[in-house]
C-alpha cells in the first residue's frame, strides 16, 4: 500500500481506508475479513459528479445544461474511469477472491471504475475535499484537454435527459434477476418508463445491466 500512496501523492492518515477501497467483495466473502469497498464506491461516485461539475461549470461557460451534461457523461463513464485506474496500475493493488482472479477481474474495466471510486472516496474521507479534488482533476483536466468529439458511453444519462424533456415522465430501474457465484454475478434490470418496460439488459454489475437496458431503451424510442 505505500508504493500505491507514493503513485497517487498522498499518504493516508487512516491506512484501513485504503485497503478498504482496494478490497473486493469476492475477496470480503472469500476470507470473511473486513469491509468490501461498494460503500466507499457509492460516496466516491457523488464526489468525482461534484468535482467534474463544478470544473466544467467553471470553465465551460459557453456550453449549455445538455452540453455540459453529455460533457460530465463522458469524464465520469466506466471505460473512462477504468482508464484512469490502468494509467495508475489500480489493478496491481487489488484484492480479489481466487475465482475473480482466474477470470481476469484485476482488468475488468467494471472492477476497475469501481476500485477508483472507492479510492476518491477513501481519499476524501482521510483528507477532505481539496484532497479529493487535486487527486480526481489531475486525471480529469488531461482528459478534457482531448478533442472534445468523444460520444460518452453513458447510456443512463442520455436517457433521462429525454425523459425529462416530458414533464410529468418518469424512469425507474428494477433489478429483475441475479444469478452465479459471488465471483461470477450477472444481474438483469429493466427500465420503466412511468410503468412501462422500455428496455431490459444483463451485466456482471449492477451498473453494467443497467446500462444495457437504457441502452436497449434508447434503441426502441430511436435514438441510437
Amino acid at each position: 500500500m505505500e508504493e500505491l500512496e507514493r503513485r497517487i501523492g498522498y499518504s493516508f492518515r487512516d491506512k484501513e481506508l485504503l485497503r478498504t477501497a482496494m478490497t473486493h467483495s469476492s475477496y470480503a466473502n472469500e476470507t470473511r475479513r473486513g469491509e468490501c469497498n461498494e460503500r466507499l464506491e457509492f460516496l466516491g461516485d457523488s464526489v468525482l459528479s461534484i468535482v467534474v461539475s463544478e470544473n466544467i461549470y467553471n470553465n465551460f461557460r459557453n456550453k449549455k445544461e445538455g452540453e455540459l451534461t453529455r460533457l460530465r457523461a463522458s469524464l465520469v463513464c466506466e471505460t473512462t474511469l477504468a482508464n484512469f485506474a490502468r494509467k495508475l496500475g489500480l489493478g496491481e493493488f487489488l484484492l480479489l477472491g481466487k475465482g475473480e482472479q482466474r477470470s481476469g477481474g484485476s482488468d475488468r474495466p467494471s472492477i476497475l471504475s469501481d476500485a477508483f471510486e472507492a479510492l476518491i472516496a477513501a481519499i476524501f474521507l482521510d483528507g477532505g475535499m481539496e484532497e479529493a479534488k487535486r487527486f480526481v482533476l489531475s486525471y480529469v483536466l488531461e482528459e478534457i484537454s482531448r478533442p472534445t468529439d468523444r460520444k460518452p458511453t453513458d447510456y443512463k444519462t442520455i436517457l433521462q435527459e429525454i425523459v425529462q424533456q416530458n414533464e410529468g415522465e418518469r424512469i425507474e430501474y428494477v433489478l429483475v434477476g441475479e444469478s452465479g457465484p459471488d465471483h461470477d454475478k450477472h444481474f438483469t434490470f429493466e427500465v420503466h418508463l412511468n410503468s412501462n418496460v422500455i428496455g431490459k439488459g444483463g451485466g456482471r454489475t449492477k451498473k453494467e445491466a443497467e446500462q444495457r437496458a437504457a441502452q436497449e431503451a434508447l434503441k426502441l424510442l430511436g435514438e441510437l
